[in-house]
């Protein structure tokens, strides 16, 4: 090939006209070789089932599914249990009784090799997609290879049967979960409210009255007591007062009437005592004591000395009461005072016991006032405490709920579970080799390497066959042209192989090229 050219489309048809040869041959024996290849190759058989999918049939704004994790991933993690080695090691044992333990392993890691699960992605399944999702699977293909037929369908049922059992185990595994989980909380959660509850009463015990909104209450009180041991006050200074200017008038005429009173005048009780003693050791004189005028005479001497300690008595206690209601001679205004006395005298002990009572307890209501703050804020602590709380704790119990109509919805299958919707087949031909695509493989191999053949003939080929040729390889301009004058080749009859014979055109060959 003539290099510093620019190649045309007519150039490229020249060339592979004539590597026509170079390319077919390889191209057709190739495609055979590649069909007798398939031959030295073990065949292999497919078994494949399908598991249907069946969501559950309690809606889900009923009860919430137990898994909430994507079908297919999880599809990957049952796969994935499924292959582990004891799963396997049963299969095996079941499928292939009487395996040593080497024998077991190969088998064990070509069924990990060769075992698929693959969705089944249906127009029904494309039509519920939402934007943004996968679409939901109905439906998963459990596909195994092997080089027997029939253990190949025993071993695709065995893995099926596992794939379901795996799924049935792990839901009932999580909804048991769930609500061991959710109950465990739960008692946590309830141990923890009562704690904060029995804080909260010991708190409210502790500060009763002082708790947040009773400190309005707090000053009405504090006010109508305030109110009332003013008032208190005023009753007790004014029965003070009252009482002593009872007891001024009371001595007064307490006075006054004892001097008018000449027979309790001690004076005169003294002369009179005298006279009686006199008479008295007169009368013992000539009687014995039991003589009447002896023992009359007696009692008189012991009245009069009766009223004049009496007399003395009063004369140094004029409140003494008792000598008072004593001498019932008095007049009533004397005893009026007394009564006055006595009954002022109560109203200041009453008012002095209120008073006490009043002030105490205005010390203990000014003191919930004072710690009305630090007590708000301590019981906003505990209640903020105890409402989050019990927040928590009714929303575990709501959870734990759920989670039991889970569970019951799965025990009663009414849940999501799979079933084989259909059993493992027995393959009838070899899903390896497929002999047809060596022979496609080979039909590919043999194009490539015929065109690259052709390709490496036409870089080394220098021959110059038009006058672009020419005008490459020397770099000069072509002046004139004379015609070919050497045999004329046969024109191409009824069209035939045209193509193949496009060079030797009778026209293209009356031309010779010149410089």
């Amino acid at each position: 090939m003539i290099q510093n050219r620019e190649l045309t489309m007519d150039d490229y048809l020249s060339m592979l006209r004539r590597r026509a040869k170079v390319i077919l041959i390889p191209a057709l024996i190739a495609p055979l070789i590649g069909f007798l290849v398939s031959y030295f190759f073990t065949p292999k058989f497919t078994s494949s089932s399908t598991i249907l999918v069946e969501q559950q049939k309690v809606p889900e704004k009923m009860v919430q599914p137990i898994a909430s994790q994507d079908l297919t991933s999880r599809m990957e993690t049952l796969q994935q249990q499924v292959l582990s080695q004891p799963n396997l090691q049963k299969v095996v044992d079941k499928v292939f009784p009487g395996r040593n333990s080497q024998e077991a392993s190969e088998i064990i890691d070509d069924i990990r090799l060769n075992m698929r699960v693959e969705p089944v992605v249906s127009d029904l399944s494309l039509s519920q997609k939402k934007p943004g999702q996968t679409p939901p699977t109905p439906a998963f293909n459990v596909t195994y290879t092997y080089r027997n037929a029939r253990e190949a369908q025993q071993i695709c049922n065995e893995l099926t049967g596992l794939l379901i059992q795996e799924n049935q185990l792990s839901v009932q595994a999580a909804a048991h979960g769930t609500s061991a989980v959710l109950k465990t909380g739960l008692d946590d959660a309830k141990n923890r409210l009562d704690e904060l509850d029995k804080n909260l009463a010991q708190f409210k015990q502790k500060y009763v009255g002082q708790l947040p909104g009773d400190e309005e209450n707090n000053l009405k009180i504090l006010s109508g007591l305030n109110s009332q041991l003013e008032a208190n006050t005023q009753t007790l200074n004014r029965a003070q007062q009252d009482k002593t200017y009872t007891e001024s008038m009371l001595a007064q005429q307490l006075g006054a009437w004892k001097s008018a009173q000449s027979s309790t005048n001690p004076q005169t009780l003294e002369k009179q005592l005298s006279d009686l003693q006199t008479a008295l050791l007169g009368l013992q004189a000539r009687y014995t004591d039991d003589h009447p005028d002896v023992i009359k005479t007696k009692a008189d001497i012991a009245e009069v000395k009766k009223k004049l300690a009496e007399i003395n008595k009063a004369s140094t206690d004029p409140t003494d009461t008792s000598n008072d209601k004593a001498s019932a001679t008095e007049p009533p205004e004397i005893r009026q005072l007394r009564l006055q006395v006595h009954q002022y005298s109560d109203l200041i002990t009453a008012a002095t016991r209120d008073q006490g009572r009043l002030q105490k307890e205005i010390a203990v209501y000014e003191g919930r006032v004072s710690l009305s703050p630090a007590v708000e804020e301590e019981y906003k602590g505990l209640t903020r405490d105890y409402d989050n709380q019990q927040k928590t704790y009714q929303d575990l119990l709501a959870k734990k709920s759920d989670a039991d109509l889970t569970a019951n919805m799965t025990n009663q299958e009414e849940g999501e579970r799979m079933f084989p919707l259909n059993p493992a087949d027995l393959p009838d031909a070899p899903s390896f080799p497929n002999r047809w695509l060596f022979a496609a493989g080979g039909l590919g191999a043999g194009l490539a390497l015929g065109g690259g053949l052709a390709m490496w003939l036409e870089l080394r080929d220098s021959s110059i066959r038009t006058e672009a040729d020419a005008e490459a390889a020397l770099e000069l301009p072509l002046l004139i042209s004379v015609p070919w004058v050497g045999v004329v080749a046969e024109p191409v009859k009824n069209g035939k192989f045209k193509f193949w014979n496009h060079d030797k055109n009778p026209e293209e060959h009356k031309l010779t090229i010149g410089v």
